[in-house]
């Protein structure tokens, strides 16, 4: 059961290792892009590209699904970002119950935006947790574990990539050691637990009075997608690259221009100042900071 391409490595895994996927449950297709056309999901894409029977369910919470997948007599389920909340009796209808690929060290950052989160909160550490899965919410029991580090410029979509093939190497290394019985879940420290909230359109808005460095982390934690930005004279200005000044901030108001230049844009923050690199206006393309802010007839001192 998975749904964006965080899970095609997954099930592509669980393929090469032979196991037999009677069949793969995704999202049903949506309406996407400018023309709003009917796409479907990458985990349905690749599905199909293998041979594999596929389900869209409208509905998963219902007895009727329950009862499908209790009658094909299941090992184990696997649900790798599906996107919906799986009810008791599904979690139930396997020999070895559900097991979760989630893209954190739980308990941190349980819910729906744990990579994005890590990044925005400034995490030096993140990596990727096998869990067997019960009601809660990402509060199952681990049954591995493995870290990956996030540095300074990491964005979310470099963290995505790392942490969607880590995922699927853990999986299909746990898989036959849970079968055999060598391995037993452990429960959480829920003392520990954080949560990763769903984002919002608020989270995306730069807020300048931050300090620059949790304006770098917001910027980055958003890229690719969602985006940051900001506004200036009516116009939405998306953010897609920046890096901290290494100088002490220069007398400004917080999201005043301090300095123009061929790498990029410097913006006053409420501490420390931020290099804005690359940008995407509304309905373009990415280009440099300095190009936009050229055509925008923007200047030294000017407030964003």
């Amino acid at each position: 059961m998975g749904t964006p391409d965080f899970a095609v490595p997954s099930l592509e895994g669980l393929v090469a290792a032979g196991h037999e996927l009677v069949a793969v449950v995704t999202q049903p297709d949506r309406p996407s892009g400018r023309g709003r056309i009917l796409t479907p999901p990458p985990v349905k894409v690749t599905a199909e590209r293998l041979g594999l029977a596929v389900w869209q369910p409208h509905r998963i919470n219902g007895m009727l699904f329950v009862e499908q997948a209790a009658n094909l007599d299941l090992d184990a389920i696997v649900v790798v970002a599906y996107g919906r909340i799986l009810p008791g009796p599904l979690l139930r209808a396997s020999r070895l119950g559900a097991v979760n690929v989630h893209a954190s060290l739980l308990p941190k950052y349980r819910g729906a935006a744990p990579v994005h989160r890590a990044i925005i909160n400034g995490e030096r550490q993140s990596g990727v947790t096998i869990m067997q899965m019960d009601e809660g919410m990402d509060t199952g029991g681990i049954l591995c574990q493995e870290p990956g580090t996030i540095d300074s410029d990491t964005t979310a979509g470099q963290l995505y990539d790392q942490l969607r093939v880590l995922g699927a190497q853990l999986l299909v290394n746990v898989l036959p050691r849970l079968a055999a019985g060598a391995i037993r879940p452990v429960p959480q420290d829920d003392s520990q637990a954080c949560y990763a909230p769903r984002l919002t359109a608020a989270d995306e808005r730069v807020d300048w009075q931050k300090p620059a460095v949790e304006v770098h982390n917001r910027i980055r934690g958003l890229n690719p997608r969602p985006g940051a930005y900001f506004e200036h004279a009516g116009h939405r200005i998306g953010i897609t690259g920046s890096r901290l000044v290494q100088q002490p901030g220069r007398p400004a108001r917080s999201g005043q221009i301090v300095a123009i230049g061929r790498q990029g844009v410097i913006v006053a923050c409420g501490e420390g100042e931020i290099e804005l690199t690359t940008l995407r206006p509304a309905g373009r393309k990415e280009m440099s900071a300095a190009a936009v802010m050229h055509g925008w007839r923007l200047t030294v001192g000017d407030q964003l």
